[in-house]
């Protein structure tokens, strides 16, 4: 197969008040699998919206296979064979459509007689013929889009991606709503694409060991500036890449606090909601305590978190909270009884991309920051700067837009505001998905603090090690049901996925 090369030359851009890339010299060839690394902010997905046409106002050169091409639109960017898959779904799908729509979306295929009508049949059919490709098998076409699960709308965007021309393909976090299993479909996929259809994949991710398990090299950046390009090897090792993207050396681990735990603070009895995904679930939390929820995409862990924070329906159960039973009927109940979450999907409902650093960080509790009916500037201000310093969040100004911070600095501002809040139960989602290393141990810091101020912390995590390094206690979900409860220092990630994939033995510790 012929060789078709995607490179930058000199390529920059600024959004207001950062620079966020700088003179980048990129090269893929197709039939190469690239992963592009560093810690949020670094200028990777500013990058990658260059090439999908996504970022318009960029300096420099783009070319493909030496010529020089324009590269200003995403409609453009398709014309060249580069497709996209972002990391946030929901912003990319249409969710009143159906998956056959979603799938199509830029390939309406009309009837034949030369009417403007769809010609439903044919769409489907050729739907389903792309999710066979994927070996998807539990999607059906005619099925709505809102109707799925997280991971299911990834595969339906990365069915779309593929379905039109496809010489470059771009996976922004792909596997961060994955399940294991599905990881292994997903990776059975790209090599696939490498191997017959000839096509580059750039793989954006922070999960070290899947870019050592799949890709040909890895390049770093860092700052908005390429650092180096290097090969993945047998020698590789994730310490390496991680001291190549931070600049400095890493501590692998994080070390955990001790944390004296003092009472029962938060009950949770027989509670069941969610439509059926959270099913006669009880725990507590004592104060100072962290624990952990475990257990594979699907479980009900997002499930649970919203059905105690009052955003899925409560059908059978108590929530006590300092001996006092709660009527929690929405997220404003749980507002006012000083719960808070951190939701998954950041963007959609964890912070309001279009205000922002400032007024993100007073939303939890605008009342605090009001005199009268009116917001006190000086307040949120002052609040503003206090958190940014204490979550060391990356940014310009007070005054930037909460979209144009990196993914890692967005999930800083969606836990500082519950810290404004001064909350008694802080529930994390999925807290570090999609967050570089350097991120992450300032969240786990962060976790460690709120625990040593006498609050109780509920960490829901797929990441077993996260859980391991964080938590004192953890409750494992299958099917929305809680299979054990493990205290994290005797146990270990090979009996958290034992009772994870519905273990109902008890687990034979190695002697």
């Amino acid at each position: 197969m012929d060789q078709i090369t995607l490179e930058t030359r000199k390529v920059s851009i600024e959004f207001p008040g950062v620079k966020a890339l700088s003179d980048v010299d990129f090269e893929i060839a197709t039939g190469e699998i690239r992963a592009v690394v560093g810690a949020n902010g670094a200028g990777k997905s500013t990058l990658m919206k260059v090439l999908a046409g996504a970022n318009p106002d960029y300096t420099g050169e783009v070319l493909l296979n030496g010529e020089v091409v324009e590269v200003r639109t995403p409609s453009a960017a398709k014309k060249l064979g580069i497709q996209i898959v972002y990391q946030e779904v929901d912003t990319a799908l249409i969710p009143t459509l159906s998956v056959a729509e979603n799938v199509m979306l830029n390939h309406t295929i009309m009837n034949t007689k030369g009417h403007p009508v769809v010609n439903w049949p044919k769409m489907r059919q050729e739907a389903k013929k792309v999710l066979e490709r994927l070996n998807i098998t539990n999607i059906n076409v005619k099925t709505l889009v809102q109707d799925l699960s997280l991971a299911q709308k990834q595969m339906v965007l990365i069915a779309r991606a593929i379905q039109g021309e496809c010489n470059f393909l771009i996976l922004d976090e792909p596997t961060a709503p994955l399940s294991d299993t599905e990881t292994v479909e997903l990776f059975r996929l790209v090599q696939h694409l490498r191997e017959t259809e000839n096509v580059g994949v750039i793989f954006i991710s922070h999960r070290i060991n899947e870019i050592i398990q799949i890709c040909h090299k890895y390049t770093v950046m860092r700052n908005g500036e390429i650092v180096g390009t290097s090969p993945v090897t047998s020698e590789t090792t994730s310490r390496e890449i991680v001291e190549k993207m931070l600049g400095r050396s890493f501590e692998e681990n994080f070390p955990k606090e001790a944390v004296s735990i003092g009472e029962d603070i938060f009950q949770v009895q027989h509670l069941s909601g969610a439509e059926g995904k959270v099913n006669d679930v009880s725990f507590h939390v004592r104060k100072g305590e962290i624990i952990g929820v475990a257990g594979l995409v699907g479980a009900g862990k997002s499930e649970l978190c919203k059905t105690l924070f009052g955003d899925y329906k409560k059908t059978a159960g108590e929530i006590v909270l300092h001996g006092k039973t709660l009527k929690i009927k929405n997220p404003s109940d749980a507002v006012k009884e000083r719960i808070a979450l951190v939701p998954e999907e950041r963007r959609k409902e964890g912070v309001l991309v279009n205000e922002d650093v400032s007024f993100n960080l007073s939303a939890a509790c605008l009342g605090k920051f009001c005199v009268a009916s009116f917001i006190n500037k000086a307040k949120t201000d002052a609040n503003a700067k206090k958190y940014i310093e204490q979550l060391g969040v990356k940014t310009p100004s007070i005054r930037q837009w909460v979209r144009n911070l990196s993914g890692g600095n967005q999930q800083k501002v969606a836990v500082g505001k519950w810290l404004a809040a001064d909350c008694d139960i802080y529930m994390f989602d999925e807290p570090t998905k999609g967050v570089d290393v350097g991120a992450k141990q300032d969240i786990f810091r962060l976790i460690n603090d709120i625990a040593k101020a006498g609050n109780g912390v509920i960490y829901a995590s797929c990441e077993n090690s996260e859980l391991l390094s964080i938590t004192d206690r953890i409750y494992v979900l299958y099917d929305g049901k809680i299979m054990a409860e493990l205290v994290t220092a005797d146990t270990s990630e090979d009996e958290i996925m034992h009772y994870a994939v519905g273990g109902t033995t008890a687990f034979a510790k190695a002697q």
